[in-house]
């Protein structure tokens, strides 16, 4: 069996889906209690990774964890997580990274992940760390101004990053916690080319065949909307990567490629796909 945590989310969800559709059996674990659809060969159990005992029941008789943690992670007991799941057997680890935790290590905003890492670098399971830059998904965040303005605004709109299809990182996902070759390894995720959030507003519009106006934010204004949903130090560290990234973070990494045996979708391709929501 192995366990999905944060299985309703962009990554999660798809990822319970492939491991299902690969014929595994799939506990797909959320905070939530309302009822979640589940694919054949998967079943939903509700655990909160801040009281890691709620664990304890999901991860008995688990071969492998899927660990996806909410922001930087400060707010949460690593050791105690993984004592958890390896009292039930688990004997495979995934973390669900990210880039920053490479490329600032010492940031305030992604420190807390690098030190999660450090946790599950030591556990004695076998380990894989997956590490992506940002989510073609965080365009979610301008439906609503789309859909009824057809307008995105949104800062440094000429800074390109590759950002990464979230399906290509749950496939990614799912082949590591099936295959044994990967164990004590680290792997960057990203998209295939730079895009800026100029060209990504202008694919929006082609899709919905209707233009899509962008609009430059200051710094300030984006963070203003950044720290309602999200901590202060990560709103900040991810504003520092969005308008001045370093060549690293630049990068365009192989290892989707290496894994899947393709290359990683565009965000054009992730757009045609969830274009409903812009509608």
């Amino acid at each position: 069996m192995i366990v999905v945590t944060g299985a309703t989310g962009n990554v999660g969800r798809v990822l319970v889906e492939t491991l299902a559709a690969a014929g595994e059996r799939v506990t797909a674990v959320s905070r939530g209690t309302l009822p979640v659809s589940m694919p054949e060969g998967a079943r939903h159990q509700q655990a909160d990774l801040t009281e890691p005992e709620t664990l304890r029941p999901v991860v008995d008789g688990a071969r492998a964890l899927f660990l996806l943690v909410e922001g930087a992670g400060a707010h949460l007991s690593p050791g105690d997580i993984l004592d958890v799941a390896k009292a039930g057997g688990v004997e495979r680890i995934v973390l669900l990274s990210s880039q920053a935790a490479g490329t600032r290590p010492q940031s305030v905003s992604h420190a807390p992940l690098r030190g999660i890492e450090d946790v599950v670098r030591q556990s004695g399971m076998a380990w894989t760390l997956l590490r992506p830059g940002g989510f073609a998904s965080n365009a979610y965040a301008w439906a609503e101004p789309v859909r009824t303005q057809r307008t995105v605004a949104a800062p440094f709109g000429d800074v390109g990053l590759p950002i990464v299809d979230p399906g290509d990182i749950a496939e990614v996902a799912a082949v590591v916690l099936r295959e044994d070759r990967h164990a004590g390894r680290i792997y960057e995720l990203t998209g295939p080319a730079l895009t800026t959030p100029r060209e990504r507003a202008r694919s929006i519009g082609e899709a919905l065949g209707q233009p899509v106006r962008f609009v430059d934010q200051t710094r300030e204004e984006a963070r203003a909307r950044m720290v309602r949903f999200m901590p202060e130090p990560v709103a900040d560290g991810t504003l520092d990567i969005l308008g001045e990234p370093t060549p690293a973070e630049q990068r365009i990494s192989p290892h989707v490629e290496q894994i899947l045996g393709r290359a990683p979708r565009t965000f054009d391709d992730w757009v045609q796909r969830h274009i409903h929501a812009f509608r």
